[in-house]
């Protein structure tokens, strides 16, 4: 199936980032089209994986999640297969990424507080070195994916 993502489905995406409960008949009236040729093209998109999910932002502040950080590891010899395996069970770690290169991981975490933060940093060091960056603030949050410029 050859399936373009054109002006219109850029447009259906866009509204779709910023709010994924929007009504298909509100985001016809903003782009031009039935709600029945929006869900069709957001079915077509689903099915083909240029829509991944629908989820939901949720504060980690107010579920008692204090801290925030940046954690990058540079992983020691032999300790990144292991690492890579071990990762998917922190239930601190949101986001972590496999990166190029001096630092082999960047991971997103919350944590209840700076003593949870030394728990969980002490169950990464036998994988590696690691670096540590409070997060203070957002500056840029889920921007959304636009159209790439002709």
């Amino acid at each position: 199936m050859n399936f373009k993502i054109d002006e219109l489905n850029w447009k259906i995406l866009e509204k779709l980032q910023v709010n994924s409960r929007i009504s298909f008949t509100e985001i016809g009236r903003k782009v031009g089209l039935t709600a029945p040729a929006v869900a069709e093209r957001v079915k077509k998109m689903e099915d083909l994986e240029i829509i991944e999910g629908y989820t939901a932002r949720v504060s980690h502040a107010k579920t008692g999640h204090q801290l925030k950080a940046i954690i990058t590891l540079r992983a020691f010899m032999g300790k990144l297969r292991p690492f890579l395996t071990k990762v998917v069970d922190f239930k601190e770690v949101v986001n972590c990424y496999r990166i190029t290169g001096n630092e082999n991981i960047v991971m997103e975490v919350i944590l209840k507080d700076q003593f949870h933060l030394e728990l969980f940093i002490d169950q990464l060091i036998q994988y590696g070195e690691t670096r540590t960056h409070i997060i203070l603030s957002n500056v840029v949050t889920n921007a959304p994916i636009l159209m790439p410029e002709q």
